[in-house]
């Protein structure tokens, strides 16, 4: 069994690579509600009212009202208690975002803050605002939804959402916008820092110096770190056995990933997919839209 990937496809889109409907909306659409799958787009989550769970990586997030949750292509998300949460749920492609607005690198990171507990702070306020407005747009009669406004109000959104407290280091320039979008092609293949720096016709220091500027780290500690998230994923969410996971990030021994897995984490891979593993995985992929019950 591999991660079900759960692609942009929702029944009524309007206006092509988005869509913004409420929470309660999206989980009637569920036919299982707890399958964990990895998501091919970004989803923005605002709860408004009741309670449950989301687990994004394997952090499991509370979700209350002000609650707010962005989830970015390529995560991997579980539906826990969903309570009696609801809100509304915004969805969009990387694509749909105009390019010119400032908001474009906040949708080309491939990580940054999942959750943010805004309660009734005038933050939360603001984004309740505009996310009415999209939800507003999106409504009008078929033929008079403007994609252009739609793409301006989500990147005001998006650039709100942008400059809520956050404590990570946000430096890093486009060094490390490079950087990243090369370790997201290939840290599969490639491990070694000097590789990076070759291709991307930088030295090892300079790739140094913009990740730990950007988050503290080392350039060697920021791709072994992408390294390891996946190799969690693969063994917390799918059946392949551990050699097969390490020959998938490029080692070459089982014994060499091993290492280098208890190195990162503190347990053997192993003894990660013992406790992280759910008890009874399903095999049955996560349905997105409901389908028919006699599909």
């Amino acid at each position: 069994m591999s991660i079900p990937n759960l692609g942009f496809a929702p029944p009524e889109a309007g206006v092509p690579g988005f869509e913004i409907v409420g929470l309660a909306t999206l989980h009637g659409r569920m036919r299982r509600p707890g399958e964990l799958h990895r998501v091919a787009f970004h989803s923005l989550t605002l709860v408004t009212a009741g309670t449950g769970t989301r687990t994004v990586d394997f952090v499991t997030h509370p979700c209350r009202p002000g609650t707010l949750l962005w989830v970015r292509p390529g995560q991997v998300q579980r539906y826990g208690d969903l309570g009696t949460t609801d809100g509304v749920h915004l969805m969009f492609t990387p694509a749909f975002p105009p390019s010119f607005s400032g908001a474009e690198h906040l949708v080309s990171a491939w990580y940054g803050p999942v959750c943010h507990q805004l309660g009734t702070s005038p933050e939360y306020a603001v984004l309740a605002t505009l996310l009415s407005q999209l939800r507003a747009e999106a409504a009008r009669p078929p033929g008079t939804v403007s994609a252009e406004i739609l793409g301006l109000q989500l990147a005001a959104l998006l650039l709100h959402v942008g400059r809520l407290p956050d404590d990570r280091p946000r430096a890093g320039g486009d060094v490390y916008a490079r950087f990243r979008a090369e370790l997201e092609r290939s840290y599969a293949t490639v491990r070694r820092a000097e590789d990076y720096a070759h291709r991307l016709g930088y030295t090892v220091k300079t790739l140094t110096r913009a990740c730990v500027a950007a988050t503290g780290q080392p350039v060697k500690h920021v791709i072994d770190g992408r390294v390891a998230l996946e190799a969690q994923r693969l063994l917390a969410h799918t059946d392949e056995p551990v050699a097969a996971v390490a020959r998938r990030l490029g080692f070459s021994e089982p014994t060499n990933f091993g290492k280098f897995f208890t190195r990162r984490t503190g347990s053997t891979p192993g003894e990660f997919r013992r406790v992280h593993r759910p008890s009874n995985p399903s095999n049955e992929p996560f349905r997105y839209p409901a389908e028919p019950a006699d599909a």
